[in-house]
């Protein structure tokens, strides 16, 4: 476990930044999957947690960084004082590395902060101090400046709203006096497997007089014939290049590489790490529990 003391102060800038910087990140893509990763994390959090963190999973292209997937990391937070999971971290990572290989740390997440000011009661707040430890811990485990995503799943305006930052440090003499967190845009992007299960989830009614199972058979049919249809073409496109039929495009290479490298190779040996995968989650609420106890001493 990771214990850190004396956090500095963190400010922050509502108005988003448009990357002036070169090379700096102006725009994060969030998937669903990850909102939704997050959003359970924090039903399951612990009773009197005051918020939820964990890892972003993603790529980044130029100013923009794409976030595809997370996992929760155990952490507590008493005043100014932090213990990260820093070993479960690492476990984890790796354990994700295994499935997809081209995903890389980018960032953290976590769940907005109920605001302790006087005359703020019912309101959240999206940054902490403590926000700049944590963000110090991630630097070191990203290999660019990582992304802060807070999820506010407070629900006061009936809606729930995402909010990516940057940070930057305010140095005066070599000394580091307090972060500033800067946001930047940021937007939710699905993907065609992610629409189809969120249609799903949102049209949860079937037909008059059809099982649940019978539809269900169909949607899967439908989806089964679109993808063989379309593996056809991809098969075409390519027997035609090789034949010197048709003229190769590297753009369409490309996505036909990309979508074929997207599919993870797991080994029977892999589904040994399901087992210890699931033993690794269930600790995770002991872990926090001894954090708590550790910290309230």
């Amino acid at each position: 476990m990771a214990l850190t003391f004396g956090s500095s102060p963190a400010l922050l800038l509502n108005t988003p930044t448009t990357g002036t910087e070169e090379g700096s990140v102006s725009n994060v893509v969030v998937h669903p999957i990850v909102l939704l990763s997050v959003l359970d994390h924090h039903t399951r959090r612990q009773e009197g947690a005051g918020r939820v963190i964990g890892t972003l999973l993603g790529r980044r292209d130029g100013e923009t960084v794409e976030i595809t997937n997370c996992f929760a990391v155990p952490h507590a937070e008493r005043g100014d004082e932090v213990a990260i999971g820093k070993d479960f971290n690492r476990q984890m990572l790796a354990l994700h590395l295994r499935a997809n290989k081209r995903e890389t740390v980018v960032g953290w997440y976590s769940t907005a902060l109920p605001d302790e000011t006087e005359g703020n009661d019912g309101k959240f707040k999206f940054i902490a101090d403590t926000s700049s430890l944590i963000h110090e811990f991630y630097a070191s485990e990203c290999e660019d400046d990582p992304i802060h995503v807070v999820v506010d799943t407070s629900l006061t305006a009936d809606a729930m709203e995402l909010r990516a930052f940057k940070s930057t440090s305010v140095t005066v003499k070599n000394e580091v006096l307090a972060n500033i967190f800067n946001e930047i845009r940021l937007c939710v992007k699905s993907s065609e497997s992610e629409k189809i299960c969120i249609n799903k989830m949102i049209d949860g009614n079937t037909p008059s007089g059809a099982s649940a199972t019978q539809d269900e058979s169909v949607a899967l049919k439908l989806s089964m014939e679109k993808l063989l249809e379309m593996l056809e073409t991809a098969s075409s496109y390519v027997d035609s290049v090789l034949a010197s039929n048709a003229d190769p495009d590297e753009s369409i290479g490309r996505e036909i590489f990309e979508s074929l490298n997207s599919i993870p190779r797991i080994r029977p040996e892999d589904l040994l790490m399901v087992t210890y995968l699931s033993n690794v989650t269930k600790t995770q609420l002991s872990i926090a529990e001894k954090l708590n106890a550790t910290l309230g001493k």
